[in-house]
């Protein structure tokens, strides 16, 4: 049903992207036409009105210069030379009296009586619309002096029939204008909405599949739709990073929990078939104890499968090294004194990272206290900072019991915890929370060991630029 709703709605959207596109290009089509039309039509009638003002010019001044044996030699000389073919020349004197006509055979249907009225003279031109039906004659009128008027006119029938040819072959072309809209409306809107295509089909995918490795196909131009499936699968990869964590932090914590899980059932249960009352209390504090360490292996599994999927909340902030190194030195500084252990802290005030100042206090202090716990007594436990370019340093050492080669690869693992170190109480998921914290502040955490003479753990982050 999603796949059949999607559809028409892509469908409906492409047809209305498409009627969009042609009609703006069909209506700029038309408006062309027609100021072109109009353009054309302007452009022969003021080339009309430029032959007859030429011709009224050089009339008015043979009629002036000659009087009518003049105008009527000027006449014939240009009728001689073919001229004026298609002109009506009248003159009329100032009674009104035509004294001389000139006009092309055929023109006998049109009534030039309207010219013949003072009225008609004022105007400088005058159109007679006349037989047949849709032509018409364009009269131009120049009165001299003495109110004599020479009047030359010219049919507008050779350019109506440009006009009317124009018109019909500008039809066709429009014709062709609107199915060539349509054909390129429905290939644009198609080939413009491909990325959209692409898009919902993954989507229906990872729908259908419940799988998030579905990723939208990109051309890796600049178009924004394309950029829309850069960002969707940017958003696939995250959600599918998450999911994976989240899938991998629930087996984790099935498989981790399993042992505290017994462990709790079996001081229960010893405490149940001893059946000695004296033994319960023992027995539930045991229960109590390990239903806390249950607690605080869930809590911190949690934690570091935040860190690694990304999803932990860390409110950045600027933070001086030597604060976290202080507070977290305040909470093993009794249990150092206790087994004799000096600890020399040499962080300058000045160095600063951006970072979540509880959780950068937390892997000091796991650090610290596995240097203590794993020191001889009378040892000695060196917490040293520095800055090198942009990078922060915090290195821990300490003169302790060290880490065997075979074993230092795996140390960041969850709940491993090397044979040496087993007879300390401990929950093996120290370091792997160090490790998921540093690295979700953009760092990362180092370590290097010899069995007997100590390890030095180095937690490398970004320093705070002043």
């Amino acid at each position: 049903m999603f796949s059949r709703l999607s559809r028409s709605l892509a469908r409906a959207f492409a047809l209305r992207l498409g009627v969009w596109y042609a009609g703006l290009f069909i209506v700029s089509a038309i408006v062309l036409s027609v100021v072109t039309y109009g353009l054309l039509a302007k452009a022969l009638a003021d080339q009309d009105h430029d032959v007859l003002e030429s011709m009224l010019s050089r009339y008015a001044v043979e009629l002036g210069r000659a009087g009518l044996p003049g105008l009527r030699a000027a006449i014939e000389s240009d009728a001689g030379l073919g001229r004026h073919e298609r002109l009506l020349i009248r003159v009329v004197n100032e009674q009104t009296e035509v004294v001389y006509f000139s006009a092309p055979p055929g023109w006998s249907g049109f009534d030039l009586s309207s010219l013949d009225r003072p009225s008609a003279v004022s105007p400088r031109w005058a159109t007679i619309v006349g037989p047949p039906v849709g032509t018409s004659l364009e009269v131009g009128t120049v009165t001299l002096p003495g109110g004599v008027n020479i009047q030359v006119g010219r049919s507008s029938h050779v350019r109506d029939e440009l006009l009317t040819h124009f018109r019909a072959r500008g039809m066709q072309v429009l014709g062709l204008i609107v199915v060539a809209a349509i054909a390129g409306g429905f290939l644009l809107t198609r080939g413009g909405l491909a990325p959209m295509r692409a898009l919902e089909t993954t989507i229906r995918e990872i729908i259908q599949t419940g799988r998030f490795d579905a990723r939208v196909p990109i051309t890796h131009s600049r178009d924004p739709l394309d950029v829309l499936g850069v960002r969707v699968n940017e958003m696939l990869d995250r959600i599918e990073s998450l999911v994976t964590g989240m899938r991998a932090a629930l087996d984790n914590v099935a498989h981790d929990l399993r042992t505290p899980l017994t462990r709790f059932r079996s001081v229960a249960e010893a405490a149940l078939v001893s059946g000695d009352p004296a033994r319960a209390p023992e027995g539930l504090a045991h229960a109590l104890e390990e239903a806390d360490r249950l607690g605080a292996t869930l809590t911190a599994l949690m934690d570091i499968s935040e860190a690694e999927t990304g999803t932990m909340a860390l409110r950045r902030e600027p933070v001086r090294v030597a604060s976290v190194v202080d507070e977290a030195f305040a909470l093993f500084a009794d249990e150092a004194d206790d087994k004799g252990i000096t600890m020399v802290v040499a962080v300058p005030l000045e160095i600063e990272v951006v970072g979540d100042h509880t959780r950068l206090r937390q892997v000091c202090a796991n650090l610290i206290e596995n240097a203590v716990k794993y020191s001889h007594p009378g040892g000695r436990v060196d917490i040293e900072a520095s800055v090198t370019g942009s990078v922060a340093r915090l290195a821990i050492r300490d003169a302790g019991i060290g880490i065997a080669a075979t074993d230092l690869p795996l140390i960041w693992d969850r709940l491993y915890r090397a044979d040496i170190s087993r007879t300390q109480r401990g929950l093996g998921l120290g370091l792997s929370l160090v490790k998921a914290v540093v690295e979700a502040h953009g760092g990362q955490v180092e370590a290097s060991s010899q069995p007997g003479r100590g390890s030095t753990f180095t937690v490398v982050l970004p320093a705070r630029s002043v």
